[in-house]
C-alpha cells in the first residue's frame, strides 16, 4: 500500500493500491484503466476517507502557450499546472480576466472539474474547450465548453461514468475588452477602475484572511457548496433571521452562504476526534493533527443535521470524498 496523506490536502491517513504519476501524454497508452482507477491533481478538493481499494493517477502535466487573436488571447494549459501560479504569470504579463479566482488552490485541470468560481466569476465563462484522454477508447478528444455541461460547481467531469476521461489540458479564451467584476459584496470596496492586479491582489488578502493554508492546517476549502434556495423560502427565512445574507441569482433563486447558516447555528466549537470546524471560517473543515475519515463523515453529518433542522436547507458537500471502492454516494 502508498501512502496518499501527501497527495491530498486534508492529510487524512489512508493508503492506495498503486500511485502513479503522469509527467507525459506518451505514459497514457501504456497504462491499463480498471473501474477502481482514481484520477488526482493536486488533491485540494478530494479527502480520501478511508483506504483505497484501487490505483490512483496523479496528473503533472506541464506546459503553458499563450498565443493572441485581435479580440482575445488564447492560453493553452497543461492540466498539471498550479492554478494561482498561472492567475499571477497571466496578470503579471498584462493578461486580465482570471484575478477574481485568484489563490484558488489546486491545478488547472481541476478547474474545469469543479467549474471554480469565487467573487462573482465562474471559470467557465473563461473555457473555449477541454483537452481529454478517454482510457477506454484510448483516443484524445477536444471537448467544447458546451459539451461539458457546466453548473455550479459541477461538470460533466463530476460524473461517475465519465471517470475515465483524464484531462491533459484546458483552453481559455480571455478578452482583450476586459472590464472588472467588483459586484460581490468582498469587493465593493474597490474602486470601478480598479486594475486586474488590484483585484487579484485585494482577492488574495481576503482569502488569506479567512481561509486556512492547507500547508499550515490541513483542509480541502470549502466543504460544503453555498446551498441554492428559492425566493420564497428565503423571504420564509428572513422573518427569523433578518440578517440572513443572500446573492441572487434570478427573480426564483438566491444562494446562501453556507457558513453563515454553519456559524449561526452556533457550530463552530464542533469537533469530533480531530475534526474539527475552523474558526474564522466555518465553511471550512479541518484535520487538526490526526483527525480519522469516521471522525470527518461523523463531524460533516452532525453540521448537515444541525443546519437542516434551524433552517430546513440541505448542505451539501462541495469536496469529493472517496472510501475504499470510489466515491461516497452519500454522507
Amino acid at each position: 500500500m502508498n501512502s496518499l496523506a501527501p497527495y491530498h490536502s486534508f492529510s487524512l491517513q489512508s493508503s492506495a493500491q498503486s500511485i502513479v504519476f503522469i509527467e507525459s501524454l506518451d505514459q497514457l497508452s501504456k497504462i491499463e484503466w480498471t473501474n477502481d482507477t482514481w484520477i488526482l491533481g493536486a488533491g485540494t478538493n478530494t479527502i480520501f476517507t478511508s483506504n483505497y481499494s484501487g490505483s490512483v493517477l496523479i496528473n503533472q502535466l506541464k506546459s503553458l502557450t499563450i498565443t493572441e487573436s485581435d479580440t482575445d488571447w488564447l492560453i493553452d494549459v497543461a492540466a498539471g499546472e498550479n492554478w494561482h501560479s498561472l492567475v499571477e504569470k497571466l496578470i503579471n504579463e498584462g493578461i486580465p480576466g482570471l484575478e477574481n479566482l485568484a489563490l484558488i488552490p489546486g491545478s488547472v485541470g481541476a478547474a474545469p472539474v469543479q467549474n471554480i468560481g469565487a467573487y462573482g466569476v465562474e471559470i467557465s465563462r473563461y473555457i473555449e474547450s477541454v483537452q481529454v484522454y478517454n482510457f477506454k477508447s484510448h483516443e484524445f478528444v477536444k471537448m467544447n465548453n458546451s459539451d461539458c455541461n457546466f453548473e455550479y460547481r459541477d461538470s460533466v467531469f463530476k460524473q461517475p461514468e465519465n471517470s475515465h476521461l483524464l484531462i491533459t489540458s484546458v483552453q481559455f479564451k480571455l478578452p482583450k475588452h476586459w472590464l472588472p467584476v467588483l459586484e460581490y459584496p468582498d469587493l465593493q470596496s474597490l474602486p470601478n477602475d480598479a486594475t486586474a492586479e488590484m483585484i487579484m491582489q485585494h482577492v488574495i488578502q481576503v482569502r488569506k484572511a479567512k481561509l486556512p493554508d492547507p500547508d499550515e492546517i490541513p483542509n480541502a476549502g470549502s466543504f460544503f457548496k453555498n446551498p441554492v434556495i428559492s425566493s420564497a423560502q428565503y423571504q420564509s427565512l428572513l422573518s427569523n433571521f433578518p440578517d440572513m445574507p443572500a446573492f441572487v441569482l434570478d427573480k426564483n433563486k438566491v444562494k446562501l452562504a453556507a457558513g453563515w447558516l454553519i456559524d449561526r447555528a452556533g457550530l463552530k466549537p464542533l469537533r469530533v476526534g480531530d475534526a474539527a470546524v475552523h474558526q474564522r471560517q466555518a465553511l471550512v473543515l479541518i484535520n487538526k493533527g490526526q483527525a480519522s475519515g469516521a471522525d470527518l463523515l461523523t463531524l460533516a453529518r452532525n453540521i448537515c443535521n444541525t443546519v437542516k433542522e434551524k433552517y430546513g436547507v440541505e448542505l451539501e458537500p462541495e469536496v469529493r470524498l472517496l472510501g475504499e471502492n470510489g466515491l461516497l454516494a452519500q454522507l
